[in-house]
């Protein structure tokens, strides 16, 4: 019997940070769709797949390989790219990737299986919602787009990215637009997820909240 926490939110709220270390807290299986959906991205470039050749790519979805290591390394068909799917360029791309039916269908398969028979906390932009609808708890975490630039900014340079704040805000606002307005699996708050807005929260408090969150529900009985 496995247990599921899905954190949905968007880019730069937080998700990442806050699931690794609520994760490692409560001993959950931390698994990040998000990077998944990067690693079909980066593919998609390596191979020069445009985003209109679908037979391109569900035969490349048909051979691609993603792994993810308990150390946070992810890697794609044997190679460590835990780096490069979070450079500018697949940044820029990754958004239009995640609307291609055929992605989502492969990645949905992938993302469940990573999570059968475990206990998880599994965070992206639709868990709640589409890959496990029915999650024992449900969190979308949230902050304003500045903030979210700021975060992703010092994210960035942490990794050795160099882009400027301007740049990191407008591709922030332009992505929270293609997310929220996507036919497929659009990025919304699920009816039952308790909204949690971190803008003038530390990470510390943060953790402390999600935390209570999902003991009062594990816990209930």
């Amino acid at each position: 019997m496995s247990f599921i926490v899905a954190i949905d939110g968007p880019a730069g709220s937080g998700k990442g940070t806050i699931t690794k270390l609520v994760g490692e807290k409560l001993k959950l299986v931390n698994i990040d769709t998000g990077a998944t959906f990067r690693c079909v991205a980066l593919n998609m470039l390596q191979k020069n797949i445009k985003i209109e050749e679908e037979n391109k790519i569900e035969e490349m979805l048909n051979n691609i390989r993603i792994e993810m290591k308990e150390n946070g390394e992810v890697f794609l068909n044997g190679e460590e790219v835990t780096k490069k799917i979070r450079e500018n360029e697949v940044n820029n791309f990754v958004s239009p990737v995640s609307t291609i039916k055929v992605v989502r269908n492969k990645l949905l398969e992938i993302q469940r299986k990573m999570a059968e028979g475990k206990n998880v906390i599994m965070e992206g932009r639709d868990i709640g919602t589409t890959v496990f609808p029915n999650a024992d708890v449900k969190i979308y975490l949230d902050a304003s787009p500045e903030e979210r630039a700021k975060r992703r900014l010092i994210q960035n340079e942490e990794k050795g990215i160099k882009t400027s704040y301007e740049e990191v805000l407008q591709n922030i606002i332009d992505r929270d637009k293609r997310d929220s307005s996507r036919e497929i699996a659009p990025l919304r708050q699920a009816e039952d997820a308790v909204y949690v807005d971190t803008t003038n929260l530390t990470i510390e408090e943060v953790v402390d909240k999600i935390i209570k969150i999902i003991e009062k529900r594990r816990y209930k009985n």
